[in-house]
């Protein structure tokens, strides 16, 4: 399958077309409209992947192009904005679909191959050839129902050779077929190589080693059905070892995505300069606002939800704001500070929460590791043996936990409730009595659940919990001058994986805030300089900040004092004395809430 992807986003493109070269397409890449059309007019494509906002030649313009001349491939249009007025344009110019950006890569893949399946008409939706089956939807090939896994030029070879099985090729004429819109095709010695490996991979499944045969002086061909029986073919299982290289492939996009987009903050940074020196040319406003474009469309798909929204946002402020007042460019600022702290996280697609398995149940185990993988959730098996060095070592983000097979699984499952950092612990089983539910709740378990249920419903429950959890991931920040006070607070949060801030000196609170851009402020109300009341009055006044959760912690819970807290807007307030439980428990109460 021969794609063409027109995108003027160099690092979004090439992220785009290693993947889906990953997954055995051939894919050629256009940085305008117009390097577009040319390539249509030398190449044939199967589907086109077409940018609406280009240089040169925009994508609708092009897509209307190509249907007024008669071209039939697909076109899948990317769009940057989810908007109406975009859609019914580029529907009625004769696209089959779109995508809005950010994408997400495997949905961007899933959308590919529902499209060609429903467009490929001319030709049937699996190709066989005795015991060998390609199927173009799903880019998976099998011989005798035995994977193979190969590279995108070895697919896009033995689909040559598939859909032409009468048919001799040349050296030269594979080049021509298979790399005709490169610079720098490769030499015909290089097929050699690839009709090599191709071979020996169709060997170790069990097919003859002239499965391709060489018809000398001509070229290659595939070997006549009359010494090969033909068999039908069960549907193969789904390959997870293919699944975990695209997964991998992906985690490799986004760190490389991640190592060169500073160039691109840092034309967004130098435009704000200049607006606050009041010496931003018209250039450098384009040139600001074609950055936040590309980085509102791409950011989202290698894992930064929050900044493809903060991206646009900065759009918007180039595109739209003709005048930029004092506050405009201090918010504009802020705008940037949050945008490369977003970077500095970890993206949010990279990181796959591990599950812990205490089981010796393969016959239940097995299927839960399948359907975690395609949900990306990483699965470590263990014993009982292992449990406790498996908690300490790995440290799960979930366990669950097999109370049948599993030696002293209740005194296993009291024992890992009251470690730090605190684990959630589901436990899995075939008994059904509530007497066994009573035990599991009394020992700290967070779910009860049957081994009869689908793998898929399992690992919802998992993913509920996770959800809940997430919380532990958030930023808090607390400014209180008595150090014994942030000390506890300290001792009490960081155990619970909480990233905290502490601040004794009020003075430095608005750039602390701005800086750590925490989602908790937690406030003592007695500090000198400025107080706690007046940290938050300056909270609740800035459009930005005005909606930022504030608990105070106070000395004394007096009625004056908590009517004065509750007047200038803050959330919730707990004494210095209670205790570190009750104290945990209000300020992850608040977190959930928010």
């Amino acid at each position: 399958m021969r794609i063409l992807l027109v995108e003027d986003d160099d690092l979004l493109a090439q992220a785009v077309a290693r993947y889906l070269t990953k997954e055995n397409y051939v894919v050629d890449v256009a940085a305008d409209g117009e390097v577009g059309w040319e390539l249509v007019n030398i190449c044939n494509y199967d589907l086109i992947l077409l940018d609406i906002v280009l240089p040169k030649l925009d994508g609708i313009s092009l897509c209307r192009q190509l249907r007024q001349s008669g071209y039939q491939m697909l076109i899948l249009l990317l769009t940057a904005k989810e908007t109406k007025t975009d859609k019914v344009i580029g529907l009625d110019a004769g696209a089959d679909d779109y995508v809005v950006k950010p994408f997400d890569f495997q949905e961007l893949s899933a959308r590919i191959r529902a499209l060609l399946r429903r467009g490929n008409t001319s030709f049937p939706p699996v190709l066989e050839w005795g015991s060998l089956r390609l199927d173009p939807s799903t880019c998976e090939v099998t011989y005798a129902n035995i994977a193979l896994n190969l590279t995108a030029k070895e697919f896009s070879l033995l689909d040559l050779f598939l859909r032409n099985n009468q048919r001799i090729f040349s050296r030269s004429a594979i080049v021509d077929q298979l790399w005709s819109a490169e610079k720098d095709p490769p030499e015909e010695n290089t097929i050699k190589s690839h009709i090599k490996s191709l071979r020996q991979k169709l060997k170790a499944a069990g097919a003859s080693y002239d499965f391709i045969e060489t018809v000398y002086g001509m070229g290659y061909r595939l070997k006549a059905l009359d010494h090969e029986q033909s068999c039908p073919i069960p549907e193969s299982e789904i390959d997870l070892k293919q699944q975990q290289i695209l997964l991998t492939a992906i985690a490799q996009e986004r760190e490389d995505f991640k190592a060169k987009v500073g160039s691109r903050i840092a034309v967004l940074k130098q435009a704000a300069n200049s607006l606050r020196k009041g010496t931003l040319d018209a250039q450098l406003r384009q040139k600001a606002e074609q950055e936040a474009h590309k980085l509102a469309g791409s950011l989202g798909s290698f894992g930064f939800p929050e900044g493809s929204l903060l991206a646009n946002e900065i759009e918007d402020l180039f595109q739209n704001q003709k005048f930029f007042s004092q506050a405009k460019c201090f918010y504009l600022d802020k705008l940037l500070i949050k945008l490369q702290q977003e970077l500095e996280k970890t993206p949010v697609e990279q990181t796959q929460n591990l599950l812990l398995v205490i089981s010796s149940d393969r016959q239940v185990v097995e299927p839960l590791v399948k359907a975690a993988t395609i949900q990306q959730i990483q699965v470590e098996i263990v014993t009982n043996l292992a449990a406790r060095r498996a908690f300490a070592s790995l440290n799960p983000d979930v366990i669950l936990l097999d109370i049948d097979g599993v030696k002293d699984s209740l005194k296993l499952l009291t024992e890992l409730v009251k470690r730090l950092p605190t684990i959630p612990i589901l436990v899995f089983t075939e008994r059904n009595n509530f007497s066994d539910r009573v035990e599991v709740a009394r020992a700290g378990g967070r779910g009860f659940l049957q081994k009869s249920m689908p793998p898929e419903q399992i690992l919802q429950s998992v993913s509920q919990i996770l959800q809940q959890t997430r919380i532990t991931k958030t930023r808090v920040m607390v400014v209180d001058n008595d150090p014994q006070t942030l000390t506890v607070l300290q001792q009490s949060l960081e155990p619970l994986g909480l990233n905290l801030k502490t601040l004794e000196d009020s003075r430095n609170f608005w750039n602390t805030l701005t800086e750590f851009s925490p989602d908790l402020l937690i406030l003592g109300v007695e500090m000198p300089h400025i107080n706690g009341i007046e940290l938050c009055q300056i909270v609740r006044n800035d459009p930005y900040w005005k909606f930022l959760p504030v608990l105070f912690i106070v000395d004394n819970l007096s009625a004056e004092i908590v009517e004065q807290i509750f007047a200038i807007g803050a959330d919730d307030c707990i004494s210095k004395t209670a205790n570190n439980s009750q104290l945990i428990t209000r300020i992850l109460n608040r977190l959930k809430r928010t």
